[in-house]
């Protein structure tokens, strides 16, 4: 999904003629403590509520506020995934989207960006969360897809976070399937050397070493 379709258009831009306290009020109307900033159709920064707090004159205009991320945006054909980064990275509520001539075309919400974000992960796909743990050059997900699809279960999504640095072996893989019933894929990878960290599901999960268990528990009763 592209900016351009992230858009919210419900939200409204400021003018640098609007006031403080109008700022505020449509901030508050809209549950948002940040919103953009144009000057006929020119993207100019970021207004906060935070800051427009710290102004005594709510007749202010808002010409005369500190203005934040001036030079941080997103252009329409940017992903969705680029778009998250820049969020995190910079701790916005909202980001202003711009053709390539940087004229501003909306702005996109980060509570409506999260929606979109889960659902291209599946999470409301209904189906079990598997976590791996293994060492970075041990990770082929074409592999790991191979195994669990043995069982008639798809991978609807996954994510894989490197490890730390001097942890080569704490990277993990999440995965999302597309099954609740998982502990078939479970022995699989098991069998394959992958070590299973956690799982979730709506279905029952045997232990891995259940059986082993269930054996020592027969021979204490003999």
């Amino acid at each position: 999904m592209l900016a351009a379709e992230l858009i919210d258009p419900m939200l409204p831009s400021l003018k640098p003629t609007d006031l403080v306290g109008q700022a505020l009020e449509w901030m508050e109307e809209h549950r948002v403590g940040q919103l953009v900033l144009t000057d006929q159709g020119d993207y100019r920064g970021i207004v906060s509520e935070e800051l427009l707090l710290d102004v005594a004159d709510d007749e202010r205009p808002l010409s005369d506020v500190m203005r934040l991320f001036e030079k941080t945006y997103v252009q329409e054909d940017q992903h969705l995934f680029e778009v998250l980064g820049l969020v995190i990275q910079h701790h916005m509520e909202v980001v202003a989207v711009t053709s390539a001539e940087r004229i501003f075309s909306g702005t996109i919400s980060v509570n409506e960006l999260l929606k979109q974000f889960a659902q291209e992960l599946g999470v409301q796909e209904v189906g079990a969360i598997l976590i791996l743990n293994m060492n970075e050059r041990d990770y082929s997900l074409s592999e790991i897809s191979r195994l669990v699809e043995s069982n008639n279960v798809k991978i609807v999504s996954s994510f894989f976070s490197s490890a730390a640095y001097g942890q080569p072996d704490r990277s993990r893989l999440t995965l999302k399937l597309n099954r609740r019933d998982i502990t078939r894929v479970i022995s699989t990878l098991e069998r394959f050397g992958y070590h299973i960290e956690a799982a979730f599901a709506n279905a029952p999960v045997e232990n891995i070493d259940q059986d082993r268990l269930d054996s020592l528990l027969r021979y204490l009763n003999t």
